[in-house]
Formats: C-alpha cells, structure tokens, sequence
C-alpha cells in the first residue's frame, strides 16, 4: 500500500508536511505504521497549485528517501494546495508513468489501494474511455484507469457522482465476469480550488485515511487570502503535534473549500449512465 499527504490551506512549504516532521511522508516511504508494505520505495510524485491553472507535477522511479531533488524542490516550493504521493506497487511497474499523482488539464489525482482482478477487468474498463481520454493513457496502473473513468463521467461537473460511477463500473464490470468484487480505495483529488478525498472498501479492510487542522507554517508567513482554516489529510499521521488527527470513516467523500472540511457518504453507483458532457 502508498503513503501519501494532501493539503489545502495557507500557503506553505512542501517541506514542512512531507519532509520535516518526525514521521513525515517521506520517512513513511521508509518505514510506514499503518501498511501493508512497511517500504514505500516504488518512486514518489507532487502536484501543487500556483499561478496557473494545471498544476506543477513532478515524479520519478528513485525512492523519495535518496532523491536530493525531492528534497531541494520541497524547500523552495510553497503552494496552498498540493498532493505528494510514495508508492508501493500493486498493479504496474516502477516507470514514472506508474507513479502519482496523475494529471489531467486543471486535475490532479492519487490514489492508495487496490482493484481485485484487476488484470480481467483491465479491457472492459479502457472500453468506456472515450478517445481522447484513452489517448491520455500512459502507465498500466488501476489507478490511472480510474482517475480516467471519473473524467469520462463528468468529473468536471459533479465529482462526487463521478467517483461514485467510476467505482460502481468496477463493480459492475466484475458482477459481468462473475468475479467477487474487491475494491479497497483512499484517493485525493483537486481541479485547484476544492481538495476531494475518498476513502472506501467493499470488505472491512478499507485503506487508512486521517484529517486534521493546521495552524500557520513554521516556514512561510500566510497572506490575508480569505481561507478560514488549513487542513491536512494524510494516509497515517505525523509524529509531531502538528495536528489532531482524526480518523475518515470507510465509507465517505470529504470536500475541503473556502467553507471548511465537510463529510458526506460515499457509495458507488452501478448500471447508470454517464453525465451528459
């Protein structure tokens, strides 16, 4: 199973979540607490929001541990909105295509967890790809196909319902084929404004996933931006007493804004329709 750390708040460094705390993202890609692989060293990647619209994006094979580049940009980098992502490999191999987040025109997508059967379902998922965003394909990993999928059903226009779609296609296509459909799913994803999470299981083994507030960086001085609250979501906390974290139930969509952080349920839709688009 991936570590990984997204955050939506005040502008700060990348450094100060993925680097300097005790038990940071990237001393997880070490030694993590709460996996199933207690080595995360499969490569690592970055999406964060600046100026522009698409996001910056930065991935490599080495593990994040050995990489002085990682280290160097996260230092220089702040952001109000990133997602940083170590991974441990279930499906595909280690390329920089494999490795998250992904990213799509304004979206940026990662993801920790596993598709059952993932090698059957493989064709008839790709087959609900229109062209354009088969084209987009690079890597071979379930999920980049689902990241696709959520585009395909209108992640644009509703991301909840899209998400819903795009996992209810899994278990409908597994229903077809007669499989036991095996879904264990935490996922961040943002077009630069809302920060989206999800964490779901169809058994009891849902992947960890926790929130918690943040208090101004250490490193960089926050701007009057209008934003009444930072927050942090993370695959298993930090040592340091940055934060009181606290568990996302299985089962639920967290939406991160201007508003604050908002919980509702999450269940897949199967057999309905794509979002007209």
């Amino acid at each position: 199973m991936c570590r990984w750390v997204a955050y939506r708040g005040k502008r700060r460094y990348l450094e100060d979540l993925i680097a300097s705390p005790a038990h940071s993202l990237i001393n997880q890609s070490q030694c993590a607490n709460e996996a199933k692989a207690i080595t995360n060293g499969d490569g690592f990647g970055l999406a964060w929001y600046g100026e522009r619209d698409e996001p910056g994006h930065y991935r490599d094979i080495l593990p994040a541990w050995s990489d002085d580049n990682l280290t160097s940009l996260s230092r220089q980098i702040g952001s109000k909105l990133f997602l940083a992502h170590v991974r441990a490999s279930t499906a595909g191999r280690t390329t920089r295509d494999n490795c998250h987040p992904f990213v799509s025109g304004r979206w940026s997508f990662m993801h920790n967890g596993q598709l059952g059967d993932f090698e059957t379902l493989e064709r008839q998922l790709e087959a609900r790809l229109n062209d354009r965003l088969y084209s987009e394909r690079k890597g071979a990993t379930d999920s980049e196909l689902l990241f696709l999928l959520a585009l395909e059903f209108g992640l644009d226009q509703a991301p909840k319902m899209a998400m819903e779609m795009a996992l209810g296609t899994v278990l409908g296509e597994a229903e077809k084929l007669g499989l036991e459909p095996l879904i264990r799913f935490t996922a961040a994803f943002s077009d630069g404004e809302a920060l989206y999470c999800i964490r779901y299981a169809t058994d009891r083994w849902a992947p960890t996933l926790y929130s918690g507030p943040l208090g101004q960086s250490t490193s960089d001085s926050a701007e009057p931006d209008g934003l009444k609250q930072s927050y942090c979501l993370v695959s298993e906390p930090f040592d340091q007493e940055i934060c009181t974290w606290s568990e996302i139930p299985s089962g639920s969509f967290v939406t991160i804004n201007d508003q604050g952080l908002s919980i509702v349920p999450f269940v897949p839709l199967v057999n309905v329709h794509a979002i007209a688009v």
